[in-house]
């Protein structure tokens, strides 16, 4: 049986802020079943940003319970990040859970995972989902040969050459932005 997937996500720390773009696409199997959806999602009254690929029924479960951390944590992002880990890796139901998050604040960005692992990026460049990869690999080399550029221009621009590149990635994109802590 097919399941509906949502795919590319990146995270760029950059110039005092922190940008996260997600494409519009949804896929049922090989077919395009929505073109806007919105997989960026802010936070603890819009501090946060949080951003999911996967199979989408599988990531809304997972935000509402991220969001749950963060009202147990308040101003905490790495404990709600750590205790949302630990809950995903060792319930049951969770376990079978198939996406991946990327969450940032003023200080972090990190990447959660249904293993347990929450991944800080050296250089605040996260890409998740089928073009995460390819979009990744675009803002460094946009962070590199453009460091001008602003952090929402930089995922904007990155974002597109990854629709270019993957075929479950589209142009219509959505970017969040918000200030970071020096």
């Amino acid at each position: 049986m097919a399941t509906f997937h949502g795919t590319t996500i990146l995270t760029v720390r950059h110039q005092g802020k922190v940008a996260m773009g997600g494409d519009g696409q949804v896929t049922l199997g090989s077919t395009v079943m929505k073109a806007d959806a919105v997989k960026i999602r802010r936070l603890a009254e819009g501090r946060v940003l949080c951003g999911f690929a996967g199979a989408t029924a599988d990531a809304f479960a997972l935000l509402e319970r991220f969001e749950g951390k963060l009202k147990d944590y308040p101003a905490n992002l790495t404990r709600a990040a750590t205790e949302l880990a630990k809950e995903w890796r060792t319930d049951r139901a969770l376990r079978r859970l198939e996406a991946l998050m990327t969450v940032a604040d003023d200080r972090y960005v990190l990447l959660i995972s249904g293993t347990g692992d929450i991944i800080q990026p050296s250089d605040g460049v996260l890409g998740i989902g089928s073009g995460g990869q390819f979009a990744l690999a675009a803002a460094r080399a946009l962070l590199r040969a453009k460091p001008e550029l602003t952090a929402a221009e930089i995922v904007q621009q990155a974002m597109q050459i990854a629709a270019e590149i993957d075929v479950y990635t589209n142009e219509r994109l959505i970017v969040e932005e918000i200030e970071c802590r020096n």
